[in-house]
């Protein structure tokens, strides 16, 4: 069953963070997407500025990413009790962005087990003092309490979760926006949580740590489950066809553009100029679109 109503969460948030910042739309029997603001990081969304997923069992709730500080996972854990009073038992990390791990310590100390790739846990030590030096900036003490902390339970490729009769199967297929991003099939409930593989209504990041050629060979990997509901790393809950639009095709027009540019003998300096106006319609459009095409231009002159 596919649910489209967004409820704005009414629950009593700590004095720092607002209760309209997060929207928690109901996906399927016992599955929500907890959706942040597509906006930069800042005091208000102390680094949730990403959706997150929720699934309640008899045995205990699964979280989809943990949330981008400390204080962060204390204003989604307010969220998870408007939904249930099911304890947190288990956290998936879907990658390495700072919203995908950061909040990780404040689960643990709930008694919750981490779970992520080899390859995120890694891309995280990698870049641990430099997301935490911008969001030193983006949030100032909001970033108070937040430690890096990391994953309990790590695996290469795959690896699944039974808890309350319903099974996680976690699968890291390869690089896309970072290097360890893995996505979550739920069977039971047809829901795929992708972390950044998919981006709905924000045009995706592709930088310095993305890998877009590997990106569209996971999202292929992940459609291959033909998934009813999609619950993104950016914009609410959705289904296939939205998401291969928003992101898919977004991949693929990019390599295609750039590869041309390529080809004719463009520069980086020219990549900007590249055609995307199909997707001017995302979110931050403006603010990204050139940094993604240059990028782009950046990997495949490796290839």
């Amino acid at each position: 069953m596919k649910f489209r109503l967004l409820a704005t969460i009414a629950v009593a948030l700590p004095t720092y963070a607002l209760a309209d910042v997060l929207e928690v739309q109901p996906v399927a029997e016992d599955v929500w997407a907890i959706i942040g603001p597509m906006e930069q990081r800042d005091p208000e969304n102390l680094g949730n500025n990403a959706t997150f997923g929720l699934v309640v069992t008899g045995a205990g709730a699964v979280l989809i990413d943990p949330g981008g500080s400390w204080q962060g996972a204390e204003m989604l854990h307010a969220a998870i009790r408007g939904v249930t009073d099911q304890p947190v038992t288990h956290v998936i990390n879907t990658g390495g962005q700072d919203h995908r791990w950061l909040g990780n310590g404040y689960w643990q100390a709930q008694g919750a087990t981490v779970i992520a790739s080899v390859a995120a846990v890694a891309d995280q030590q990698d870049r641990a003092s430099m997301q935490m030096t911008g969001l030193a900036e983006l949030i100032g003490d909001g970033l108070a309490g937040t430690e890096p902390s990391h994953a309990d339970v790590i695996f290469e490729t795959d690896h699944t979760l039974d808890l309350g009769g319903m099974s996680f199967e976690i699968m890291h297929r390869g690089p896309a926006h970072t290097p360890g991003d893995s996505f979550v099939w739920l069977d039971e409930r047809g829901v795929m949580f992708t972390g950044d593989i998919v981006y709905v209504g924000r045009i995706l990041g592709n930088g310095p740590q993305s890998d877009a050629k590997s990106w569209i060979e996971v999202f292929e990997a992940m459609a291959a489950f033909e998934p009813a509901n999609i619950v993104p790393g950016h914009g609410p809950a959705t289904d296939l066809a939205t998401a291969r639009r928003d992101s898919y095709d977004y991949l693929l027009n990019l390599r295609t553009r750039i590869g041309a540019l390529i080809e004719d003998g463009g520069t980086m300096i020219d990549a900007p100029g590249i055609d995307q106006s199909a997707w001017a319609y995302l979110d931050q459009f403006d603010s990204l679109a050139g940094r993604n095409a240059q990028a782009t231009y950046e990997q495949m002159e490796w290839e």
